[in-house]
């Protein structure tokens, strides 16, 4: 892991955005809430949540982090699910990797959920949309 011990203590936000791409009538199932494996967006929605809080556990060399909040967003298109995950903490180190981790899961469980009603949907790209706090903040 990298030392950041003689970093300062500052407020970190993180934003970042994953997209699954799905046929039209995948979409739909999943806004009527009628998908296989049940509600697609509450299911992704916690799990991407879990998901950011256990990030050091998944990701080798995160730096294990006190959360203090947490949201994931999921917004269906015509053709598309998309997701918007924000973190934030007080720590030495940014929640990056946790918006990001939020938004991979999430993405991934609309895959499980609907993958019975179609094969090709795609997952992805998963970004970053911004970061603050810390030596810099960042914008896409």
């Amino acid at each position: 892991m990298v030392d950041v011990g003689e970093k300062a203590v500052t407020e970190r936000r993180a934003r970042a955005r994953a997209t699954v791409r799905m046929s039209a009538e995948t979409a739909a199932a999943v806004a009527r809430g009628d998908a296989p494996k049940g509600d697609v967006v509450a299911t992704a929605r916690i799990a991407g949540i879990q998901a950011a809080k256990r990030t050091a556990e998944l990701i080798p060399l995160c730096h294990p982090l006190a959360l203090s909040f947490v949201d994931v967003k999921i917004a269906i298109g015509e053709d598309r699910v998309e997701i918007e995950a924000e973190a934030r903490t007080s720590a030495q180190t940014g929640v990056e990797m946790e918006a990001m981790t939020a938004c991979a899961v999430a993405a991934l469980t609309v895959y499980d959920m609907v993958k019975g009603l179609e094969r090709g949907i795609e997952v992805g790209p998963v970004a970053l949309l911004e970061k603050t706090g810390g030596s810099e903040d960042w914008r896409r």
